[in-house]
């Protein structure tokens, strides 16, 4: 759990930095360009109002030059004002603004309609607006236009430049501050989930236990049978480097691969003599009735394979498809190798276990015929470790052993 909490707030620090990485920079910018437009909004509105504030029966061309040196020094380097047609009726401009006249880009006569603005950099410490406004009477018509060239000064931009990041700073700690938040929320949801899916896997497993032990009570085995090799199976499955889905196959596989011999009538099932060749082909389909038992079952699904092809045989001699070779699966393959271990070292009411020796050297003879050859010789590596694990584990030994490989690939 502890290494589920710092991979969760791992991930959201990194959400959280990602979001303050794209957010700050916008904000830093919507907020500059806010100011940006402010300065605007404020110049047009002062020309405005310098320009068109006389008396009603005055036109614009009167006192040009007098309101253009007013707008200048204040809000503007440099104003121009034109009269409707587009012809200049005053300039004025400062010592900057003369400077700032030969290298800004000059236009055709203005006959725009809507106000508007440039904003552009001279140099790094040199940032002009230009401002275009048309002039307007009371009544509406146009009167004439007005452009102003504003040097923003170092304190406006340094201004500017605080507020911005200030903006930039409080958006990127809130999105750090909102991952704070959601990190305890996130690991309660989560440990709800978990608890939850720990519960509905502890019912899986006991179903999958509770039609272990009913097949166990008809067969001549014990119930120690199904967890020895369930958990011999899942040892040779990591010794191989199997995973995720198709260990749990193998397991719950393993554990239920003679689920069909609840449909065997007892005189076949227990039936302590050799069978008959009649008795053999019932004795057989318990492989298909146990398909039939776990096909559609949700998450015991995945115990088909083991379920259908644990008596299938490398050479193609098995049952009941007659598969052969690698058209067996993989985890069939793997539980036919300890299916038959397991057999010949248990004690059954026909026969007594045999030796480990003796046991390898039967399987050696299988090879290439009844097993996976491959499979084989990495089964063989590690027989000697599962024989002294299993061979006098009881019961709730082997129970408790299968608990923990359970938990480990089947576990949050």
């Amino acid at each position: 759990m502890i290494t589920f909490k710092r991979k969760v707030a791992l991930k959201i620090a990194m959400v959280s930095l990602a979001l303050a990485s794209i957010a700050s920079p916008l904000a830093w910018y919507i907020s500059r360009l806010n100011a940006e437009k402010g300065i605007v909004s404020f110049a047009m509105e002062e020309s405005h109002r310098v320009l068109m504030h006389r008396r009603d029966s005055q036109r614009i061309d009167m006192d040009a030059e007098k309101s253009a040196r007013t707008l200048v020094g204040g809000l503007f380097e440099i104003a121009e004002i034109y009269d409707s047609n587009g012809i200049k009726l005053a300039e004025a401009m400062t010592a900057e603004g003369q400077l700032l006249e030969h290298e800004i880009h000059h236009h055709a006569p203005p006959s725009y309609q809507d106000s508007m603005y440039e904003s552009f950099n001279l140099s790094a410490d040199r940032w002009v607006l230009q401002v275009f406004t048309p002039l307007r009477e009371g009544n509406g018509n146009l009167a004439g236009y007005f452009e102003g060239t504003r040097l923003v000064p170092a304190w406006q931009k340094k201004q500017i430049l605080v507020d911005s990041l200030t903006v930039a700073l409080m958006v990127g700690l809130a999105s750090l501050l909102c991952g704070g938040v959601l990190f305890p929320v996130v690991i309660r949801l989560s440990s709800e989930t978990q608890r939850k899916t720990q519960e509905l896997l502890e019912s899986h497993i006991s179903m999958m236990e509770a039609l272990g032990r009913a097949i166990a009570k008809r067969d001549s085995i014990t119930g120690a049978h199904n967890y020895r090799v369930a958990w011999v199976s899942a040892i040779l499955a990591e010794t191989l480097g199997i995973k995720g889905d198709r260990m749990q196959a193998l397991i719950t596989g393993s554990f239920l691969h003679d689920t069909g011999k609840i449909g065997i009538p007892d005189a076949i099932l227990l039936k302590p003599a050799k069978l008959t060749e009649d008795e053999m082909k019932v004795m057989r389909t318990h492989v298909t009735i146990g398909e039939e038992i776990i096909s559609g079952s949700g998450w015991l699904d995945g115990a088909r394979e083991v379920v259908a092809g644990h008596h299938e045989k490398w050479d193609g001699s098995g049952y009941p498809r007659g598969l052969a070779g690698e058209a067996i699966p993989l985890v069939a393959r793997i539980f036919a190798i300890v299916d038959v271990f397991d057999a010949l070292c248990s004690k059954r009411p026909y026969k007594n276990p045999l030796p480990l020796t003796e046991v390898m050297d039967i399987l050696q003879k299988g090879s290439g015929t009844h097993f996976d050859p491959k499979l084989l010789k990495v089964f063989s590596s590690i027989a000697s470790k599962v024989y002294e694990t299993t061979v006098h584990a009881s019961e709730a030994e082997m129970r408790a052993l299968m608990k923990k490989m359970v938990r480990r690939h089947f576990g949050n």
